[in-house]
């Protein structure tokens, strides 16, 4: 899609909301059911899983058939790391517009999703997001796209690589224990992922908003991914889940990681667990920012439920599905606020 200077200019949040600006009229929802303006219900916090626990598998299980979701602490990453990847994404989110252009979705005229900017907009109804990014393929080595890897600040690219590498680590780790959960071999879900699984980085940035009742942070959705990881905002919350058909706030410990079910997962795990619907929230006073890490299988690999999971009592549920072409439904019906799931189903 070609887009002018001026309309990409005028996409960028961060500039509207340091100029205080009223949210346009292509970022405010339609329908007042959809507003996150009511305050959601107090919920505990996200269920914590202690890797490594002798618990850990019916750990995972019990959280992720109750929110889909649950937190890490003892993620094998210091607070103090932690801290640095927040201070990097804050301080690339604070250097100047032209900067940070440098490293811009838009080439030549057309949208590509790695690189700095937001997401495509496909069609003139679309309600565009209330956040600016930065997405970039950390995994595997050939896809990174390091002209989009920013050389400011100087630390940026070390802390992403060592937060690759710790990352993937967990993934495998949780892998193998959600495998053993359901009394599978332990391999089981990760030999679904082909030799070349994908794993992508999306640095968010959600500046606060004169109205955040009528727009949103994101979306609501569910993730294309098998499983993302979660490094939220210390001190300010946004992210919400649909849980028992009501939005809830995700509360966390402060140094917590946190695992979030996508589809590729469900669709793996036969339905036994659900990729949960999220959405991102806005304030009107405070700038929020968080790093996700999204997992999926290799592209041409085709995924579907584990055999040991199909029996009498309950039978497939989901088609077998090549990632390429799920992320091609997916998309296109997440930037018109629609789910995806279900067509996969049998």
């Amino acid at each position: 899609m070609v887009m002018s200077e001026q309309v990409r200019k005028m996409m960028m949040v961060q500039e509207m909301a340091e100029r205080g600006e009223y949210p346009p009229s292509r970022y405010i929802l339609k329908d007042a059911h959809q507003s996150p303006a009511d305050a959601p219900p107090q919920a505990p916090p996200v269920p914590i899983v202690h890797l490594g626990h002798p618990d850990e598998d019916q750990q995972i299980k019990s959280a992720l058939q109750s929110w889909g979701m649950f937190q890490v602490i003892d993620c094998g990453m210091t607070a103090s790391f932690l801290d640095e990847l927040r201070d990097v994404t804050k301080a690339f989110f604070d250097l100047p517009m032209e900067e940070k252009q440098k490293y811009s979705t838009f080439k030549s005229g057309k949208f590509h999703y790695q690189g700095y900017g937001n997401d495509e907009v496909a069609t003139d109804d679309q309600i565009l997001d209330w956040t600016d990014r930065l997405y970039l393929t950390v995994q595997p080595e050939d896809m990174k796209n390091l002209e989009l890897w920013p050389e400011n600040p100087s630390s940026f690219r070390d802390v992403l690589n060592e937060f690759t590498t710790k990352t993937r680590e967990m993934l495998d780790s949780v892998l193998k224990a959600m495998a053993k959960s359901l009394q599978l071999n332990e391999d089981c879900f990760i030999s679904q992922f082909g030799d070349r699984p994908v794993l992508d980085a999306r640095f968010n940035n959600y500046p606060c908003c004169q109205r955040p009742d009528l727009v949103n942070g994101v979306k609501p959705h569910s993730d294309s991914s098998a499983l993302t990881i979660i490094l939220p905002d210390k001190d300010v919350e946004g992210l919400q889940v649909m849980k028992d058909g009501v939005w809830v706030n995700v509360t966390t410990s402060p140094h917590a990681l946190i695992v979030n079910m996508g589809d590729q997962m469900e669709i793996m795990s036969n339905g036994i667990f659900k990729s949960p619907v999220h959405r991102v929230v806005t304030n009107t006073d405070k700038d929020r920012i968080s790093v996700a890490m999204f997992y999926t299988p290799e592209g041409e690999v085709e995924i579907g439920p584990a055999d040991a999971l199909v029996n009498d009592m309950r039978p497939r549920m989901y088609k077998n599905v090549k990632l390429k072409d799920y992320l091609e439904i997916f998309w296109p019906r997440f930037l018109q606020g629609k789910m995806s799931i279900d067509l996969v189903k049998v």
